[in-house]
């Protein structure tokens, strides 16, 4: 038994060299758009004043929420330009919104159809499993072999590591929709299409939302392991300061992304938000 080893590996290698070998320009194009559509956003966010771009984040929480988190949005983001951490903010701001995208849009999907074949959920839930227990910074090493030190390897990382709360409130969601419910909609003769866009999706989207928030916090939570790789951001002061053993920028970039946290978190919680009205299938 002491001559016993599996070669996992290895083979974990050589997987990986054929992916290169096999997929290289796909890779170069998706870590182009990524890294465009990060870039772009991050330029959106950071060329205009500070205090304009924080009066339209106030106005969006308003919009969606109230006026108490939209006064706690100004008065968080002037705490971030006040321990000078502006910009490091918006680019993490960029890195998450890009990155949450991402996860939701393959998160989602994944979510209806595992909740729509049984079948398909069993396999889908050990996957899920494996993502989420599995050490984020070991999703790392291979994203740094295929897209290269920068931002792009922390993004893939962090959607990784993060969709999986998307699938799992997404299928608990539909799930969740009264059969009765269904069936009503069937006997108006809906499609399965419409009744999953105009009574599944509607009702079970306090789940998805609630998802989505988890995507989000995961996603931040992953902002230092981020900026190991070249990611930049706040994760990049985190990073400098555990180096140089730096407490006062640490804090200042921790309260930062505790600021953002917080906006995120009750931008995109489920309770006091706008009510959306379920129509019947056959109405237009």
């Amino acid at each position: 038994m002491e001559d016993f080893r599996i070669p996992l590996g290895e083979w974990v290698e050589v997987g990986l060299d054929w992916l290169l070998g096999a997929f290289a320009g796909l890779f170069s194009v998706l870590r182009t758009l990524m890294l465009d559509t990060n870039d772009g956003l991050v330029w959106l966010l950071s060329t205009p004043p500070w205090w304009a771009v924080t009066l339209v984040l106030a106005a969006l929480a308003w919009w969606l929420k109230n006026w108490k988190l939209a006064l706690g949005t100004v008065i968080g983001f002037v705490v971030i330009v006040g321990v000078d951490q502006w910009e490091n903010a918006m680019e993490t701001l960029g890195l998450i919104v890009v990155a949450t995208l991402i996860a939701t849009v393959l998160a989602v999907p994944l979510g209806i159809l595992a909740a729509s074949s049984p079948g398909l959920s069993k396999v889908i839930r050990p996957v899920m499993d494996f993502m989420q227990t599995m050490p984020p910074m070991v999703y790392l090493i291979p994203a740094l072999v295929i897209f290269r030190v920068g931002v792009v390897p922390g993004m893939v990382a962090t959607i990784i590591f993060a969709m999986v709360p998307g699938v799992r409130f997404t299928e608990l969601g539909i799930r969740g929709v009264k059969a009765d419910v269904v069936e009503a909609g069937e006997a108006f003769g809906a499609s399965r299409w419409r009744i999953l866009r105009q009574i599944q999706l509607p009702l079970a989207l306090p789940t998805i939302m609630a998802g989505i928030n988890q995507v989000i916090m995961l996603a931040l939570s992953m902002v230092v392991i981020a900026g190991m790789v070249g990611a930049g951001g706040l994760g990049g002061d985190v990073v400098a300061s555990l180096n140089r053993i730096d407490a006062g920028l640490g804090f200042e970039a921790g309260i930062s992304v505790v600021i953002l946290a917080m906006y995120l978190d009750r931008l995109t919680s489920t309770g006091g938000g706008r009510k959306r009205r379920l129509r019947a299938p056959g109405t237009a």
